[in-house]
């Protein structure tokens, strides 16, 4: 049997999300130095406006087809808020449905085991050769730089996704990982990579990736997925998908393996039917998504197709940290829709390889901290303009803007820096006392001139990106005073 065929060796390898995070140290100069170079590409941030233009349109049509959209919105938050608190019943009960449709679960404490658990059971498999559907818990665990460094080819089989695994690029935006790339990228890209003929056409482009694809899901020994809910009550894995590649990467492979967070199940297929179409609307602008499968376990006696085997993967990786905290574990109800991204200032400016982590925008801001320790990411909670939108346009109702301040309130708690505590406790003093605040005020003012020409070394970083207006003449106070209030 002929194996699948991965990218071409020309392609160029994953950047640093896909292979490893960046040093610790180095997470908040990259962010700063990336972020800087993308505003300056008014060509992007364009492209970028344009593409979600369309988006927006979709997204309110739809939203008004409801007879009440923020109803829905509290239907489907009641729906998370009551599987996330009830997790210790729901999981076991998914757990034991899961398992008497003859699927097997493995838990997985982090990254590491969770890389271990999916490379042993490739290795058991035999496989010469892996299909991947869309998942972003992959992306998470870098799945795809520990299967290749074993020597297993894989190929991403989501068209987003496959563009950028050729162009050796991560997600651009976890629900719209090429959204970035133009036709003429793409075309002289599979020009290259699979030596098909210049094309702006869209559909043809789709086409020329379908028929490279469509030989490699038959071959493939192994399909790997991920799991947009699980639905305790039966015990089903549901994937919901555009483009069908995610039912062929599961039905036609000898063995599936899903992968997902623990975060990810519901307690019944009620909830899934409020969730589904929330998911569609918020993240794509669609009344459904296309593909909407339910999977209980491998194929049984007399089906025509399914794995001979099927694996989930229930993946921990920080998530019961964020449980154990009350205030902020509603970030966990996170459907990854994307809508956050889609109407965020910052995002929109800045790109989705600038945050430099698996999860871009706001709610990546809010849940990066916890999964990857707030000391080295605690800049993400400050790469936003605290507008909002993010919470408005959640579908589940996450607070995340007020959790982008608890993670600062939290980093400065925390803060490693001797002078940066000092700074913190100084102002604390001086806000506390009416009369030191309106000196400090009198200070600033008259000295804020000669601030910005000279940029002393502690605010130096600070004054770079920001262009600050003059001082007033006179403090808020003195003003109110004069108007004789």
């Amino acid at each position: 049997m002929a194996t699948v065929t991965p990218p071409p060796a020309s392609a160029p390898t994953r950047d640093r999300i896909d292979t490893a995070d960046p040093p610790a140290s180095d997470a908040k100069k990259r962010f700063l130095s990336d972020a800087a170079a993308h505003v300056r590409d008014l060509g992007h941030r364009l492209f970028v406006r344009k593409a979600l233009g369309g988006y927006y349109v979709n997204r309110d049509a739809y939203k008004a087809r409801y007879r009440d959209w923020e109803h829905a919105r509290d239907a489907a938050s009641l729906a998370k808020w009551s599987a996330v608190n009830r997790l210790h019943e729901l999981l076991p009960q998914f757990v034991a449905n899961f398992e008497a449709g003859g699927g097997q679960v493995h838990w997985a404490r982090d990254a590491a085991e969770a890389r271990e658990i999916i490379l042993r059971l490739v290795r058991e498999a035999e496989a010469k050769a892996i299909v991947k559907s869309k998942c972003m818990t992959s992306e998470e665990i870098h799945l795809n730089a520990a299967l290749e460094a074993e020597g297993f080819g894989v190929v991403e089989s989501d068209l987003g996704e496959f563009i950028q695994q050729l162009r050796g690029e991560p997600p651009y935006h976890f629900v719209f990982p090429c959204m970035h790339v133009r036709r003429d990228e793409i075309s002289e890209l599979f020009k290259q990579h699979l030596g098909s003929e210049p094309t702006d056409s869209p559909e043809e482009l789709t086409m020329i990736a379908r028929r490279y694809m469509r030989q490699l899901y038959v071959n493939a020994d192994v399909g790997i997925t991920g799991a947009n809910f699980l639905v305790a009550e039966t015990g089903q894995v549901s994937i919901t998908e555009n483009e069908g590649n995610a039912r062929l990467t599961a039905a036609l492979p000898r063995v599936h393996i899903a992968i997902s967070g623990i975060e990810k199940v519901v307690a019944n297929l009620d909830d899934l039917a409020v969730l589904l179409p929330m998911l569609a609307t918020a993240g794509a602008g669609q009344p459904m998504t296309c593909y909407n499968t339910l999977y209980s376990g491998p194929r049984r006696e007399g089906e025509a197709d399914g794995p001979e085997a099927m694996h989930l993967v229930l993946l921990d990786n920080s998530r019961t940290a964020l449980l154990a905290d009350p205030e902020q574990r509603d970030a966990l109800h996170c459907i990854r829709c994307g809508a956050c991204l889609n109407v965020c200032p910052i995002f929109k400016n800045v790109g989705g390889f600038t945050y430099g982590t698996t999860y871009q925008g706001p709610i990546g801001s809010v849940i990066t901290p916890h999964l990857r320790g707030l000391t080295d990411w605690n800049h993400l909670s400050g790469a936003s303009s605290l507008c909002g939108a993010c919470t408005d346009a959640c579908p589940v109702r996450i607070d995340i803007h007020h959790h982008l301040l608890h993670n600062r309130r939290n980093a400065a708690r925390t803060a490693p820096s001797r002078l940066e505590k000092l700074g913190h406790k100084v102002f604390v003093q001086v806000a506390r006392r009416p009369g030191l605040f309106a000196t400090g005020g009198w200070l600033f003012r008259h000295t804020l001139g000669l601030v910005k020409r000279i940029k002393p070394p502690l605010m130096k970083q600070w004054l770079d990106t920001r262009d600050l207006p003059s001082a007033p003449s006179q403090s808020f106070r003195a003003a109110w005073k004069s108007r004789g209030r």
